[in-house]
């Protein structure tokens, strides 16, 4: 018999379900190749289709520009109003998210899944609407065409001849819980373009002469339908995961970060090769010491490389040297990387003489590793040359004054030393130093060459002959001015090579530094406000900027806590619009606010303090419109991270702690079971047994059995009674649920009125009462007490034989008094005494009329003398017998008038 298949989006749902175990909402994608495939029709039909089984169905967002038979599907069907946002003259209509959460049906349609929304609304992208819909619990509707896929871009690019704005993460995709395929043949999609069922007669016209041919068409078929069968792969294979079956891979993709324009297409490429061989995908930035030159505008195409790298599933990596090639190399072999992606702008070696290429560098470092060069038509010497010009035009004044300086000094030294008779070449290591020295103190590389190249001629024209002319006689001054210059260029690039490094071994020594601060402060801590306040303090002092910092009990945000800079001048951090934003952190578990794609318009960027998918509170940092630079992202992440740790760590202390508390609480329930399962049948079968013999033979028996049969029943009740008494009062000791009502009492009448409860074996003993004073007060809860003396007695009537002797004496001993009761019976061994006190401990003693006790009196002796503050202990009562002695407060006479 076949196996039935099982369906793979719900092998998907399985293995996507929310670690936090929140419910979450189910997204349905509608893929087409094309505009006018009839992905919002099909949509709309299953959305009537829903509604007939009694699902409630809310339109949020329906393109416009729909053909009219589409439109037709919206009647029956509850339609949110649009959101209108005015962009200067023009009022444009958004998905109203506020609305579409307020009224949170359990299916909601948002046509148009990589859309842009306006400026100003909480996101930039719609699909990061659709994200918060699921968050909130709602199924989601949507439409998308295979141009609007971002690893797709490019190859879309290739076929259409043009380049799509408008994208949504491959996880978008990869992560919806279905994706239906709205599928027609090329020429049926042409003859509805022609009919004008997808757009106006002359646009139809235009877009058909552009896009919308035969050839085109197919090619992007080909594309989506390759995309879905990529998709379904990915599925098998978590299921495989899911199910634990034996699946391994050792692909890791490496991608080079950089500011180029063709590092997105680079990027992309990479992330195809990841989802193709189902590796890990990793994005490595190196910053080198011109990092400091870069443009803002490399810079923020650096950034946007980065954020596109992360939207395609890379982890974000830095590291921080000069030579690339090894660098890349070293990350490759620690991280087990097993295929490299490169550009091709760096793979060029234009002569023999040329500089060796990156690839060729790389190749030398690591030639075991796949090298994979991806060409691009775009890149060129332009935007390199560019970018050196911008280096040359950025040089400092302060530079270029410090250059001058120096060789003029050097210049005055070569002028002593010529009159002194010194040789030229004594000269020329003046200018050389000069140069070195140059290199150290500037920050432009620049000023190292063109401090090379004026020493040269600055020797030409001070001291060779002619002098002060740039003539010579010897023509072996050549020989001289191309070793100098030589010379002198090496070592200055030596020179700013070793600072730059320094600075680089410098912050990566800050990094490290800083990171074991963090975590050193942050293990000395045990509470959770103490762990967010020194990780403010760590991170104040990294970034510079006011901070602050929500706790978060799991559920809500509670007070936030501001951090602010000496010389802040910063508004109110903590207004309702910044409030809101990390509430939005707290929900979704990302980062959200200044300079990123969701609710940007806020004072600070928000971040999760999170371990996996719990959020333990969410940190604001004031930025407005500057960003965090890598290194600085880098560390923050990682101070994040530690805080996040230690307070994952104090969580788990205290739930161990409640825990072992818990485990004792059981054990001690689990003990007196036990013990009362045991102990108490005795009793109570010697009380039934004899209420049974009255019944049956009371007019039988003799006025002395009848005596005996109620003497024997009066004395099992009242060991039961004391017994029920001793565990009501070690439970309420143990919870922390008795209160002392403490006043000052004689203690000869709290010793009477034990006496007067005592067990009626007393009777066969003699007991004695002494005290130091006539009159001595304690400031005691009398009730309590008495249970003590009662305790204490009980138990020397019950381990000493009859007719021995038990003593009660009372003595005050400065702030307090000392009671002691004692007896001269068998004793207590001393390997008995360490536990004597302890709960269910009842030693190798045995009791006269062989009754096992539970071990109770004593400890709860213990518990009540505790909570008046004082102590008990037990010594040997010499020459034989036990004491044992108690302290409790002084009292004073109180004096009313």
């Amino acid at each position: 018999m076949e196996t039935p298949r099982q369906d793979p989006d719900q092998l998907q749902r399985a293995v996507r379900k929310d670690a936090s175990g929140a419910p979450r909402g189910r997204l349905k994608i509608f893929f087409g190749y094309a505009a006018g495939v009839g992905k919002t029709y099909t949509m709309l039909e299953a959305a009537h289709q829903a509604q007939e089984r009694g699902v409630d169905v809310v339109a949020g967002y329906i393109d416009p520009h729909a053909c009219p038979q589409t439109m037709s599907l919206l009647d029956g069907l509850e339609q949110l109003p649009a959101k209108e946002i005015q962009h200067g003259a023009i009022a444009l209509k958004e998905f109203d998210i506020d609305a579409a959460l307020k009224r949170k049906p359990q299916l909601i349609l948002v046509d148009e899944l990589a859309h842009t929304n306006a400026q100003g609304s909480r996101h930039v992208k719609r699909y990061q609407d659709v994200q918060e819909l699921l968050n909130a619990g709602m199924d989601v509707y949507t439409t998308v065409n295979v141009q609007h896929i971002e690893s797709l871009n490019d190859t879309v690019a290739s076929v259409t001849g043009t380049l799509v704005r408008e994208r949504i993460p491959d996880s978008v995709f990869d992560r919806a819980d279905q994706v239906e395929l709205v599928d027609i043949e090329p020429r049926d999609l042409l003859d509805r373009l022609a009919s004008g069922n997808v757009y106006r007669e002359e646009q139809a016209r235009r877009i058909a002469a552009n896009l919308f041919t035969v050839e085109k068409l197919t090619a992007l078929r080909e594309i989506a339908l390759r995309r879905c069968a990529d998709r379904m792969n990915l599925l098998t294979e978590d299921a495989r995961i899911h199910s634990r079956s034996e699946y391994h891979t050792d692909e890791h993709i490496l991608v080079c970060l950089s500011s180029s324009p063709s590092n997105a297409k680079i990027i992309r490429t990479a992330a195809r090769m990841a989802k193709a061989f189902r590796g890990s995908f990793t994005a490595l930035f190196v910053e080198t010491p011109g990092f400091a030159l870069m443009s803002e505008e490399d810079k923020k195409r650096l950034r946007e490389n980065m954020r596109l790298a992360q939207q395609l599933g890379a982890a974000i990596e830095t590291t921080y040297g000069e030579d690339v090639p090894y660098q890349i190399a070293e990350f490759a072999r620690l991280s087990g990387v097993s295929k490299i992606v490169i550009g091709r702008s760096g793979a060029t070696r234009k002569s023999i003489f040329s500089k060796p290429s990156l690839t060729e560098r790389l190749i030398a470092h690591a030639p075991n590793l796949d090298i994979h060069v991806i060409p691009d038509a775009s890149a060129g010497s332009r935007y390199h040359a560019q970018k050196n010009l911008s280096r040359i035009i950025a040089m400092p004044i302060r530079d270029v004054g410090k250059s001058v300086l120096v060789l003029l000094l050097a210049t005055l030294v070569g002028q002593v030393f010529h009159a002194l008779g010194f040789t030229e070449a004594n000269i020329i290591a003046v200018y050389i130093f000069g140069v070195l020295v140059t290199s150290v103190i500037t920050t432009n590389q620049l000023c190292g060459l063109l401090s090379s190249i004026v020493s040269v001629l600055l020797f030409n024209f001070f001291f060779t002959v002619p002098r002060l002319t740039f003539q010579f006689d010897d023509p072996g001054y050549f020989v001289t001015f191309a070793i100098m210059f030589m010379i002198a260029l090496l070592t200055g690039s030596l020179a700013a090579r070793l600072k730059d490094n320094a600075k680089q071994s410098a912050r990566a020594a800050f990094r490290t530094k800083t990171l074991f601060e963090t975590s050193q402060l942050l293990q000395k801590e045990t509470e959770e406000q103490a762990v967010l306040n020194a990780t403010a303090g760590q991170l104040m002092k990294l970034l510079r900027r006011d901070l602050v910092i929500y706790p978060s009990d799991g559920k809500k945000l509670l007070t936030p806590v501001v951090y602010r800079m000496e010389d802040s001048d910063q508004a109110d951090l903590i207004a309702e619009s910044e409030k809101a934003v990390a509430e939005w952190v707290l929900r979704n578990n990302k980062h959200a606010g200044a300079t990123t794609d969701t609710l940007g318009s806020a004072k600070c960027l928000y971040l999760a303090i999170r371990v996996n998918q719990q959020v333990y509170g969410v940190i604001g940092i004031a930025l407005n419109e500057t960003h965090l630079d890598a290194f600085e992202n880098s560390v923050l992440l990682s101070i994040l991270g530690e805080c996040a740790l230690a307070l994952e760590n104090i969580k788990n202390a205290r739930e161990k702690e409640e825990a072992a508390i818990l485990a004792k609480n059981e054990q001690l329930r689990a003990n007196l079971l036990r013990a009362i399962s045991h102990d108490l049948r005795t009793p109570l079968t010697s009380i039934s047994g004899n209420a049974s013999n009255l019944l049956s033979n009371y007019q039988k028996m003799d006025d002395e059995s009848r005596a005996q049969i109620f003497t024997d029943i009066y004395n099992d009740s009242m060991w039961l009674i004391n017994l029920v008494e001793n565990l009501l009062a070690v439970t309420r000791i143990e919870e922390g649920r008795v209160n002392l009502s403490q006043s000052a009492e004689l203690m000869d009448e709290v010793i009477t009125e034990a006496l007067r409860h005592v067990n009626r074996k007393s009777r066969e003993h003699t007991i004695e009462v002494s005290s130091t004073e006539e009159f001595i007060l304690a400031q005691i809860d009398a009730k309590l007490i008495v249970q003590v003396l009662i305790n204490l007695i009980d138990n020397a009537i019950k381990y000493t034989p009859a007719k021995s002797k038990i003593g009660i004496h009372t003595e005050k001993q400065g702030k307090w008094v000392v009671v002691s009761v004692s007896d001269n019976g068998p004793g207590i061994p001393d390997a008995q005494k360490p536990r004597i006190f302890d709960m269910f401990y009842t030693g190798a003693n045995k009791v006269a009329d062989s009754r096992r006790s539970l071990g109770l009196g004593l400890s709860l002796c213990k518990s009540i003398v505790t909570a008046h503050g004082g102590t008990i202990s037990v010594t040997d009562n010499l020459p034989h017998g036990t004491v044992f002695t108690f302290t409790v407060p002084a009292g004073e006479v109180e004096l009313r008038e």
